[in-house]
């Protein structure tokens, strides 16, 4: 239903409008009573051999919502009766920004794709964490990020400050180096500067009573030296893992009007890229550390090659978007029938 009559109807607005409003709607409808079993009972594969612990977390399935849709984490519970297994919320910073000027959100339909340049826009970590006291029982990853205004020499504070404010109402955090939306974030990636951040986040989280799993988001665009470094970091740092990959500034092979548009791409073109960092990564780490798998996931099929390349867990956004909530449900059935 929601391929033939829904997304023809949304796809006709604008994306960044359609978001908001599809928000609204999910969170109106999820109000009415039964509506919110209703979602379960259509998306939901509840079986224990869909459980996937992952350093130290027990996930009621390996599907879960990346990082992007839900920012503010205002809609996180209502999204979790959809099926998936975790949400990740963000990337939140320390003080609330708009983001980049509008129009920041474009659809590439023939490509399957999305371009966004959103630029971190979100309330502020403490808006969010005042949502997240309320949660009983979405598992939660919050994925952290800088200020556009801070300069990348005082990133670290920006990440701590966020830290500090999740830490008692996440189950794991995620470090974002690797959007491409905030002016020289990348740069956070190279070896010298990435070692120093990781490992300030671990040492105040090695001070806390329970350690929370840290884990690293990465851009596909990183060539394999780099990645050879992302494995020496991971491993010098002892965070839990890495997230496989971001948005990509690549346009190669698209045909979409809007592919010229700046920011990060999503979607199908990414699927293959996506899926041979995984590869690489889990290779040549001899599989020393998780991995979660995200990029271009259309199909269940697209995600079982993310598992069968060395990912422990999923992510959906584009995929979600394009083939909605359907394919949650297809992915743990694939995932069944493999048992």
């Amino acid at each position: 239903m929601y391929k033939l009559l829904l997304r023809p109807l949304l796809f006709c607005f604008d994306p960044e409008k359609v978001h908001y409003f599809t928000f609204s709607l999910v969170r109106f409808t999820s109000k009415i009573p039964g509506f919110s079993a209703l979602y379960r009972s259509l998306y939901l594969v509840d079986d224990k051999r869909l459980e996937t612990e992952v350093f130290g977390l027990k996930f009621k399935n390996p599907v879960g919502l990346a990082a992007g849709f839900d920012k503010d984490a205002k809609l996180y519970k209502e999204l979790s009766n959809f099926g998936f297994g975790f949400i990740e919320i963000g990337t939140l910073t320390p003080k609330g920004q708009d983001g980049n000027p509008k129009t920041r959100l474009f659809r590439l339909k023939e490509d399957q794709a999305i371009i966004n340049r959103m630029g971190f826009n979100n309330g502020g970590v403490l808006e969010a964490v005042e949502r997240l006291k309320s949660n009983n029982g979405v598992l939660i990853g919050g994925n952290i990020g800088k200020n556009k205004l801070t300069p990348n020499e005082e990133a670290t504070l920006d990440y701590e400050i966020c830290f500090d404010a999740l830490y008692a109402h996440v189950d794991y955090f995620v470090v974002n180096v690797s959007s491409p939306n905030t002016p020289n974030l990348r740069a956070l990636q190279d070896k010298e500067p990435l070692t120093q951040l990781l490992q300030t986040l671990q040492n105040k989280n090695i001070a806390k009573p329970k350690q929370k799993p840290i884990l690293l988001k990465i851009a596909p665009d990183l060539t394999d030296d780099q990645l050879l470094d992302i494995i020496d970091i991971v491993n010098a740092t002892k965070i839990a893992g890495v997230i496989a990959t971001n948005t990509t500034i690549s346009r190669e092979g698209l045909q979409s009007e809007n592919k010229t548009e700046m920011g990060g791409l999503s979607g199908k073109p990414l699927t293959k890229r996506s899926t041979e960092v995984i590869r690489f990564l889990s290779q040549k780490s001899n599989k020393s550390f998780p991995i979660i798998g995200v990029g271009g996931i259309h199909t269940a099929e697209d995600a079982l090659e993310k598992l069968d390349a060395g990912a422990s867990l999923v992510q959906l956004y584009t995929g979600f978007i394009y083939e909605g909530p359907a394919l949650v449900k297809a992915i743990n059935k694939k995932i069944l029938a493999r048992k």
